[in-house]
């Protein structure tokens, strides 16, 4: 069966309309090297029964088996699912549902919506929460986005502890659109150094992460206190929402804009994807915001219904107001989250988010008593940063030819990083995966 539909005509003649002398040069930026040259190795025909047992042989050859210890987060996290979120999630009302852009008949889905945005609003301590973005990363750049439409100015103030990627998808979005970026450092103890914010003028956010790329817990208060005094909004940026179960929510510290990636809420790691944008800001600024929110109204009957509140796209409105081109949310993400946070309750969402603390702290005591550095002193939240002996490169990757991954190495993403490590704790490690972490550092670091 042919499933390309173009002809060799059609080839032809697509390659003079752009210049091309042939297929090849289409792909003349890749390197060679980086190049297939023969066809893809590939076994016949197979039933069903011999695919799934050749799926299961090629499943035990990933470096993610079931085998391997992982101490990785750095945006991207291993939590227990509950079944319920799985059983309900394979309904059909929900795994096989459009975006509900005719609300009289989508009316599950848009409650399902409703509550995700309840939930977002309640643990963030915001007063409106969309209907979900794409992910963390264009989440923030939207937010950036939004922050220089309510203030009228190009230049925000981008903190260098937030994600190296999500700072990455800011710059591919604002530079282009001629905005200024001024990246803050970090300091000594973990935290984004804030004292040049008094001498920058005509700024429209400051964007910090909490808890930030290292692991620490930024004083968001003090962040908020000099954004506004600077005329600034406080964009307040995350890679693990399930931090606000234990730690206050950026809301009640004083952020306007929150925003981040959900995929800790019951979405799968799925290799680094697909993720959740979740976005929430105070009311006052609601009409700026980016993507769609789902509201509560009665029809005139007097009956409860759901219904599109706003839709900022050009789809839906005048080009000139639209705020975003961003044209669907997360949908089926969004719900998934929902009810995860749902069959977890409010105590449960702290009992976990405490687990994860205390576990993420037993290793860091382990670890200190075992002669190892931890470099930054303020409160972490389920990661941290370790200093390990000159030549760590060397123990590191000893350690992971004994199937255990020791954190994430530091010194690609920042100068003076050298022999450091980001480390993951959640729910999902035992006391003895902790111990064995230690005690193959001490053995192979000769302490």
């Amino acid at each position: 069966m042919r499933y390309l539909p173009h002809t060799e005509e059609d080839v032809a003649e697509m390659l003079r309309v752009i210049g091309a002398s042939s297929l090849e040069e289409l792909f003349s930026t890749i390197p060679e090297d980086c190049r297939r040259k023969g066809d893809l190795s590939l076994p016949g025909p197979v039933t069903e029964w011999e695919l799934n047992d050749l799926m299961a042989v090629l499943a035990k050859t990933m470096a993610v088996a079931p085998e391997y210890k992982v101490f990785l987060g750095a945006g991207s996290y291993h939590h227990f699912i509950p079944a319920t979120v799985s059983y309900l999630l394979g309904r059909s009302e929900f795994s096989t549902s459009y975006t509900p852009y005719q609300p009289e008949i989508s009316q599950g889905t848009l409650q399902a919506i409703f509550e995700y945005q309840t939930f977002i609003a309640r643990l963030l301590g915001m007063d409106v929460a969309n209907a979900s973005l794409y992910d963390g990363a264009s989440a923030l750049a939207e937010a950036l986005l939004m922050a220089a439409r309510v203030s009228g100015f190009k230049k925000v103030a981008l903190s260098s502890l937030i994600h190296p990627q999500y700072r990455l998808v800011v710059r591919t979005y604002l530079e282009p659109a001629g905005f200024e970026i001024v990246e803050l450092p970090l300091t000594s103890c973990g935290r984004t150094e804030l004292t040049g914010l008094k001498t920058i003028e005509g700024l429209a956010a400051v964007a910090v992460q909490s808890p930030n790329f290292a692991g620490c817990m930024e004083d968001l208060g003090s962040v908020a206190s000099l954004a506004h005094d600077a005329g600034a909004l406080l964009v307040a940026s995350f890679t693990e929402p399930l931090a606000f179960g234990l730690y206050k929510s950026p809301g009640a510290l004083g952020a306007d804009i929150c925003c981040g990636e959900g995929q800790s809420f019951g979405i799968p790691q799925s290799y680094g994807g697909p993720g959740l944008g979740m976005f929430a800001s105070c009311k006052r600024y609601l009409r700026s915001m980016p993507g769609r929110l789902v509201g509560r109204t009665e029809d005139r009957d007097g009956k409860s219904g759901f219904v599109l509140t706003l839709a900022t796209r050009e789809q839906h409105i005048r080009r000139e107001k639209a705020t975003s081109n961003i044209c669907t949310n997360s949908g089926l993400c969004a719900v998934t989250s929902a009810m995860y946070m749902a069959s977890l309750g409010g105590s449960g969402l702290r009992e976990l988010a405490r687990l994860n603390y205390d576990k993420s702290e037993y290793l860091k005591k382990e670890l200190r008593k075992a002669g190892f550095a931890i470099p930054f002193s303020v409160p972490t939240f389920n990661e941290f940063v370790v200093e390990l002996p000159p030549g760590s490169d060397a123990v590191y990757q000893r350690l992971l030819d004994r199937k255990l991954v020791a954190g994430l190495p530091l010194a690609s993403f920042y100068s003076g990083m050298e022999n450091r490590y980001l480390l993951c704790v959640t729910e999902t490690k035992t006391k003895n995966d902790m111990d064995e972490l230690v005690n193959l550092l001490r053995a192979d670091c000769n302490i």
